[in-house]
């Protein structure tokens, strides 16, 4: 059986978090038993969750143990199998973490997930047509329910989840407006993704600046707001939100160091009669297979068209993570691992 190399959590982070909280080892992989599959992974997802999941902290789902695996998506195929369902070559997505090779129980719900890449690229299983296109999906589709001609917002406009908003926005009649952080990822999000404007925040760096470029691309308000960084740009905001107007909570990156993000004026949600709903996209199960269907169909018809950081080798991973919670990958960022 090969060897695996694995990034393990190694030291919990007192602020921001650092290379050192993180450990290379290699472990042999053990024999399979009756039932479980070996995964080769081709790709490693990094997500901004993770930084939330490295404190040991109360939230939506337990800390990641220190001296384990780092938690990750992956997509690979399958090397050996003892479970009738899963054949040698298959390609599937899975949870296998920051590693080369897993085991996996066959015959554990959701625990892998046969993929067909026909027409739809492997390591966008990770991406586009996974958990962050779905994220975007539910946050739009089952939260801000935008009628066609509602104006909708989505801050990292260019990140994994941000990129599929727009293509399902623009799918169901709406004016969708992005923030990103400079003048490259803009253009990226108007030309390539279909946004009908993109505002950099790195360009109007305040408040009172967002607010105004907000104006100017929202003259009529905003319907629809999703939410993935929190802080001043969503003070800014939610000072031109409708009313009715309806704010998906998916993440809070600007918190994500363990900070309290205070709220400038949580008065605009009683005045707008506003509604706020938080979700983790794993507790809803029961839309991915209608999620996927949609997302699948947008990129096999190149209405979708997702871009994607790589960083190469699984000792990359601490690294390009940490880039990704400053900002600097362009789209989707992953790890390729073969």
């Amino acid at each position: 059986m090969p060897r695996n190399q694995q990034i393990v959590l190694d030291n919990r982070p007192h602020g921001e978090a650092v290379a050192s909280n993180f450990k290379l080892v290699a472990v042999d992989t053990p024999e399979l038993k009756d039932g479980e599959v070996l995964v080769r992974h081709h790709f490693l997802s990094l997500d901004p969750y993770m930084r939330g999941r490295m404190n040991e902290s109360k939230s939506y789902a337990a800390s990641q143990g220190l001296g384990e695996v780092m938690i990750g998506g992956t997509v690979g195929e399958v090397a050996e199998s003892k479970h009738p369902k899963y054949a040698v070559g298959d390609k599937v997505v899975g949870m296998g973490g920051w590693q080369e090779y897993s085991v996996v129980d066959g015959n554990a719900l959701g625990a892998l997930r046969k993929v067909d890449t026909t027409h739809v690229p492997l390591s966008h299983y990770l991406g586009a047509v996974g958990m962050p296109g779905v994220t975007a999906w539910y946050g739009l589709v089952k939260i801000i329910a935008p009628k066609a001609g509602d104006t909708v917002v989505v801050s990292a406009a260019t990140g994994a989840v941000g990129s599929a908003f727009a293509a399902l926005a623009k799918a169901r009649g709406c004016r969708a407006v992005g923030i990103a952080g400079g003048a490259d990822k803009c253009k990226y999000a108007v030309d390539e993704l279909g946004f009908d404007a993109c505002i950099d925040y790195k360009e109007h760096s305040d408040v009172k600046a967002m607010s105004k470029a907000l104006k100017e691309a929202c003259p009529n308000g905003i319907d629809g707001y999703f939410e993935n960084v929190g802080g001043w740009i969503m003070d800014a905001v939610m000072l031109r939100m409708n009313a009715f107007s309806r704010v998906a909570l998916c993440g809070m990156i600007a918190g994500y160091d363990g900070a309290p993000l205070p709220m400038a004026n949580p008065a605009l949600m009683l005045i707008n009669r506003m509604k706020v709903e938080g979700f983790i996209v794993s507790e809803h199960m029961e839309v991915w297979p209608e999620a996927l269907k949609e997302l699948g169909t947008l990129v096999g018809t190149g209405k979708l068209r997702p871009r994607e950081t790589v960083a190469h080798g699984i000792a990359a991973a601490p690294e390009a993570f940490l880039g990704l919670l400053k900002g600097k990958n362009f789209g989707k960022q992953l790890v390729k691992l073969i």
